[in-house]
């Protein structure tokens, strides 16, 4: 977990070390920001002895839209006393005038996160391990019980497939800065062939490689689960399906490859799309019926993600130099979105 500070995304060194003393963390202050992710910001906050990680939102971000990290602590609150791989919550503030907006502090979990396609990949067997229990990992989440989590005000799972389908159709309409007619073909289609409700679960709606930490000393091993700000209770299928838009197969087309979507997944050893369906379908006990619905979805929701950062590009309110080409992200996943409908299946989409 490199971190470096940017100075594009600054905090108020002073601000932070007063807040801390006075919630009892005292001691020399050192701070540097991890620089992957897209969404909310992240820093490593060394006081003392204490290391923990800072979240905020990101700036000129619409914190009810989608960037509300104090809700994120409630969720991490609650669920890291029932589950072992959501990281420990330690401090939150809503007071906007101590770094310009709401942000929280959790216990840091050392580990390695895989991004992109390291220099020196895992080897087959370990990418095929680690791969299956990625899946697992996420039908473990999908079979805790949100009460007995205290989780059950999370959110509203009654109709949750058709507010999702129409909610990010609307986010679709309201970013939009270029003419992607497939993204329009996609959310049309979504709509007319939704799928009945699966039964509701805590659904994480990011889970991916680069959003777990694993065990230095054993490369297999998910030690924590990152990036809860979409977290919710809903459709446990939609969840599967957000896993799989991420899911790059090897046998991708090269120009899909090659965007910024790129991933651990398409390494050797990996289980495929298809595989991952199987997988999750045994290790949860729920049958996946409409497999090709919930990948199309997943790819529609990560390409309105993708517009929704470039047009605050496109608007000056984020100078980021990796935003400038999320438009041909957004190209790309609507594009394999079509292909998934037009042959109804997650692979073999070339």
């Amino acid at each position: 977990m490199d971190a470096t500070i940017t100075p594009r995304d600054p905090l108020d060194l002073d601000a932070l070390g007063a807040w801390l003393a006075a919630h009892g963390l005292v001691g020399e202050l050192e701070v540097e920001q991890f620089p992957g992710g897209f969404s909310n910001l992240t820093y490593l906050v060394r006081a003392g002895d204490r290391e923990l990680v800072l979240r905020r939102p990101p700036i000129g971000a619409d914190v009810k839209g989608g960037h509300d990290v104090l809700r994120e602590h409630r969720v991490l609150e609650r669920l890291s006393a029932r589950w072992p791989k959501a990281p420990r919550p330690v401090l939150a503030c809503d007071d906007a005038t101590v770094l310009g907006g709401p942000f929280y502090l959790m216990e840091r979990v050392r580990g390695t996160i895989l991004r992109g396609v390291p220099q020196d990949p895992p080897a087959p067997a370990t990418m095929r391990e680690l791969s299956g229990r990625l899946v697992d990992g996420l039908a473990e989440l999908h079979a805790i019980d949100p009460r007995e989590a205290g989780l059950s005000d999370l959110g509203k799972p009654e109709g949750y497939v058709q507010r999702q389908v129409r909610g990010w159709a609307e986010r679709w309409r309201r970013a939009r800065t270029d003419d992607v007619p497939d993204m329009d073909r996609v959310a049309a289609w979504l709509d007319a062939h939704r799928p009945g409700e699966s039964r509701a679960a805590v659904v994480h709606n990011d889970f991916k490689y680069d959003n777990v930490v694993l065990d230095p000393d054993d490369a297999t091993r998910i030690v924590a689960v990152l990036d809860w700000e979409m977290a919710t209770l809903g459709d446990p299928l939609l969840d599967l399906g957000t896993s799989l838009a991420y899911w790059t197969d090897a046998d991708d087309p090269p120009d899909l490859l090659g965007a910024s979507l790129h991933n651990p997944t398409s390494l050797p050893g990996n289980l495929s799309r298809a595989e991952v369906v199987a997988r999750y379908e045994s290790a949860s006990g729920r049958p996946v019926t409409d497999a090709p619905f919930h990948f199309a979805f997943g790819l529609f929701k990560v390409g309105v993600i993708a517009q929704q950062i470039y047009a605050r590009h496109r608007r000056g309110l984020t100078s980021d130099p990796r935003f400038a080409a999320l438009i041909d992200a957004v190209r790309g996943v609507s594009w394999l979105a079509t292909r998934a409908i037009e042959l109804g299946r997650v692979d073999r989409l070339r």
